[in-house]
């Protein structure tokens, strides 16, 4: 697809511009700044450098007379040329256009010097007069991917230009997850608030009965379920960000900024631990007594309903171990004799965790979602984000999210005295709890959880090109060892330690 921009800009204007481009560029990328001496290319390119070092008051000089100048920003390297004093498109070669343009992003000043020599992907940005001589005519053009972002960009614009006084906001670009979501935080007036931006995903390749992976797994296709579950928390006093404007169509939403002190980043800083995962089972304890609703209500007048796994949820993605981790460690797929053994083995297991009650199960309440707020008190010190694909399972399922933390090492001792303090909270709050039961729960959905995780860093490793998330393979094999001391699942245990000794327990997969 091509898509075509155009705006008439001051010079904030420019910049905020230049601040949404940040969002969407990506290595290899080409930014092709058109348009006479003074037009305003420079303005917009100091702009988006700076954008992408995060510092808006960052140092870019012009590289009229150094011709290039390189910047290594966390996200990205980025290398900025002047072509104008360029005797033709051979001495590009000769300061580096080649290497830049395959190792990070290029941003490019006088273009059609090296038109020859430029990708038929890429941003071309035009800069001319306007009426107002204060002002610019910005026109911005892409095709193919490039032009997919581009066209983001606009909804995103759109969006916010009907939201004063976000529409004049200095934007910063977040860091993500290992989702497609992308997010910003948003400055305007002496406040803040993000932006999410989560287009409706289509739908993958059929992977089982003719259906994807996120249909099986009964993960969410868009963000009405974000929308109607934070409000609901919100109303059964949880600390779920509030929603301030959304396009549920185009997939944007301005919501509340709850600060960045997430729990693993905390521990890091020196938190207690105890503390904050104390208050986070505190919140867990609390969602126990709230019922979950049959609908939950959205400002457009529909409502959503939290969804249950069958058995396809929970079989799909036990099966990530056989389909990701077993052929990355042993060479070669499972043959159908194994994965039959290890289906009849997990049946039982499944089944148990089918028969369990609902309840609220947030999904990923772990340490990258949550938030210390210890300005609040009581359960509101803790924030709850990226709950979206939440579910109507049992309580014990959250629980082995937050103790057995994916993300950040929690002791045996610690998850057991968090575990006791839950069960004794539950049993105050209910009569008719049930320890050792919920404790059974809590063993079968961890080793499921957890068997699920070390595929599925396996697989974002060998699909997605994301070697990062090796690091919790130590971990989380460690915590699935907990789980399979349970005598529930000691036919499982045996089947792992066969299968999976200590030599085949690793971390350090070829790409």
């Amino acid at each position: 697809m091509t898509t075509c921009l155009s705006f008439v800009l001051d010079e904030a204007g420019v910049t905020r511009l230049a601040q949404l481009l940040a969002l969407k560029v990506r290595v290899g990328d080409v930014v092709a700044l058109h348009g006479d001496l003074g037009a305003g290319k420079t303005t917009f390119a100091r702009a988006l450098i700076r954008a992408l070092m995060g510092d808006g008051d960052h140092e870019v000089p012009s590289p009229t007379f150094t011709l290039s100048q390189l910047y290594r920003a966390d996200r990205i390297a980025v290398v900025h040329f002047d072509m104008y004093r360029l005797g033709g498109a051979d001495e590009a070669h000769e300061i580096g256009l080649d290497a830049a343009m395959d190792e990070g992003l290029t941003i490019i000043e006088w273009p059609e010097r090296v038109a020859e020599l430029l990708p038929a992907q890429r941003f071309d940005i035009r800069f001319d007069e306007a009426d107002d001589i204060a002002k610019r005519r910005v026109r911005l053009e892409a095709s193919g991917p490039c032009g997919e972002r581009l066209a983001r960009l606009g909804a995103i614009a759109a969006f916010l230009d009907a939201l004063p006084p976000w529409n004049t906001a200095r934007i910063v670009y977040l860091q993500g997850d290992a989702s497609t979501r992308a997010y910003a935080r948003l400055f305007a007036e002496g406040r803040s608030a993000i932006l999410m931006d989560a287009p409706r995903q289509p739908d993958g390749p059929p992977v089982r009965d003719g259906k994807p992976y996120s249909q099986i797994a009964h993960l969410a296709e868009d963000m009405r379920s974000f929308s109607a579950i934070s409000a609901a928390l919100r109303k059964a006093g949880v600390a779920a960000p509030e929603v301030f404007a959304e396009d549920l169509e185009t997939g944007l939403l301005l919501i509340e900024d709850m600060g960045d002190r997430v729990f693993g980043r905390e521990i890091f800083r020196g938190a207690s631990q105890a503390e904050l995962w104390e208050a986070a089972v505190d919140v867990l304890v609390h969602l126990r007594t709230i019922p979950v609703p049959a609908r939950l209500p959205l400002r457009d007048g529909t409502t959503y309903s939290l969804p249950r796994r069958d058995f396809g949820a929970f079989e799909i993605e036990i099966d990530l171990l056989l389909d990701w981790y077993w052929p990355a460690v042993k060479g070669a797929a499972p043959s159908p004799e194994i994965r039959a053994e290890f289906a009849e083995l997990w049946r039982p297991v499944l089944d148990r965790l089918l028969a369990l009650p609902g309840g609220w199960f947030l999904r990923d309440y772990h340490s990258p979602n949550l938030l210390w707020l210890p300005e609040r008190t009581g359960l509101q010190r803790v924030g709850v984000i990226d709950f979206q694909d939440a579910l109507n399972e049992h309580a014990a399922f959250d629980l082995v999210s937050l103790l057995q933390d994916a993300r950040v090492d929690v002791a045996p001792e610690l998850e057991d005295r968090l575990f006791e303090r839950y069960c004794r909270k539950a049993k105050a709050a209910d009569a008719g709890f049930d320890r050792d039961s919920f404790a059974a729960a809590y063993a079968d959905f961890g080793a499921q959880r957890n068997t699920r995780l070390i595929g599925l860093w396996a697989r974002l490793l060998k699909r997605d090109r994301k070697p990062n998330y090796l690091q919790h393979m130590p971990r989380t094999w460690g915590y699935l060892d907990r789980n399979l001391r349970s005598k529930g699942l000691a036919d499982l245990r045996a089947w792992y330690e066969t299968h999976f000794p200590p030599k085949d327990r690793r971390a350090d997969l070829d790409a």
